[in-house]
């Protein structure tokens, strides 16, 4: 019979020792799986290693060093999601990313060659291994926002260091972007210029939107996104937007494709036709489009703002007789019935 009064054996130290180095694993993955796979040297203290600790799983692989006390836990080859939060935390408290970073995270950009760019809340200077930092002291929290979990500048803010930064067809593909995605808050946008007014992108920005005052509505951006709610409003089959259609010897793009059903709608503002040239272009795409099989239908600013029922109607009716079986095949089946 066993003696109920037997102490248990002590744990040797070794015993001791793996539980603790499993605890304190579990804890380091934790942290790794809610930040892409890296931490901070300093997050490593918080949890209660020593210094010779972090130094002994670097040497041993289970640390990847990827900037100064910042690693990557089990494997140096992290993802790009991963390097943008190992940027983050090298640069220290407050750190964003931001400019052409920022904007790829908000998908208003696809600019991941180049280096990974910061901005700090500091005057002092900072150089870190592999990124571009810049500082701003006039960062408050509302022009910081998270993707991913990852810190980065707002919409609104990433815009305007984009405008002191970047060459102009960039930032019109990214105010673009922003409006498509339905990103852009124009009064955030508006209140932002007001406050920086000496910003060296203030001015860029607000030309490429085309704005005295904001929220005129007068891109072609927003005339897409207001098609793109007319459209989900009355339940029509999503389209792709801004699509390219390969007719042979030319590619074209357009507006919004229906792919299955053959069908293109244009949404067209008064600026995108002040030429004779866009004009006649605009007619010859119209007419290589039917001639292999497309039909394009095209509403203007004014149909999509002040009639926007008879836009739902018109393209229902395109896509429900885009696919409907041909009258001959309905007749067939019709004559085939009434002769079983």
């Amino acid at each position: 019979m066993p003696n109920d009064g037997a102490k248990t054996a002590p744990m040797s130290p070794k015993s001791i020792h793996r539980r603790a180095k499993g605890h304190f694993d579990r804890l380091i993955a934790g942290i790794a799986a809610r930040q892409h796979g890296v931490l901070a040297v300093f997050q490593l203290l918080d949890l209660g290693l020593s210094a010779r600790a972090v130094r002994d799983r670097v040497a041993s692989g289970r640390l990847h060093r990827v900037h100064h006390g910042v690693y990557a836990v089990g494997r140096a080859d992290i993802p790009i999601k991963g390097r943008c939060m190992a940027a983050a935390l090298a640069c220290g408290e407050g750190a964003v990313l931001s400019h052409r970073s920022a904007a790829t995270l908000h998908q208003l950009l696809n600019a991941w060659g180049g280096r990974i760019e910061v901005t700090v809340p500091r005057r002092a200077p900072m150089r870190r291994s592999g990124l571009r930092v810049h500082r701003c002291t006039c960062l408050v929290p509302s022009d910081s926002t998270t993707v991913d979990r990852i810190p980065c500048t707002s919409v609104p803010v990433t815009l305007l260091a984009l405008a002191a930064t970047v060459p102009t067809n960039a930032l019109e593909s990214a105010c673009n972007q922003a409006e498509i995605k339905e990103v852009l808050d124009v009064g955030e946008i508006d209140e932002l210029l007001e406050l920086r007014r000496s910003h060296p992108g203030t001015s860029r920005l607000r030309a490429v939107l085309e704005v005295d005052g904001l929220g005129l509505d007068r891109t072609k951006s927003h005339l897409e996104r207001r098609f793109r709610r007319l459209a989900r409003e009355a339940r029509l089959p999503a389209p792709t937007v801004n699509d390219s259609i390969a007719i042979p010897g030319e590619e074209m793009e357009f507006d919004f494709v229906w792919h299955r059903e053959r069908l293109v709608v244009e949404v067209d503002g008064w600026e995108t036709h002040r030429s004779r040239k866009a004009f006649h272009d605009d007619r010859r795409r119209d007419q290589l489009l039917r001639l292999h099989g497309w039909e394009i239908f095209r509403f203007t600013d004014r149909d999509v703002r002040r009639d926007p029922g008879h836009v739902a109607a018109v393209v229902r009716t395109l896509l429900e007789r885009a696919s409907a079986p041909p009258f001959g095949a309905v007749v067939s089946s019709s004559l085939d019935v009434a002769r079983g």
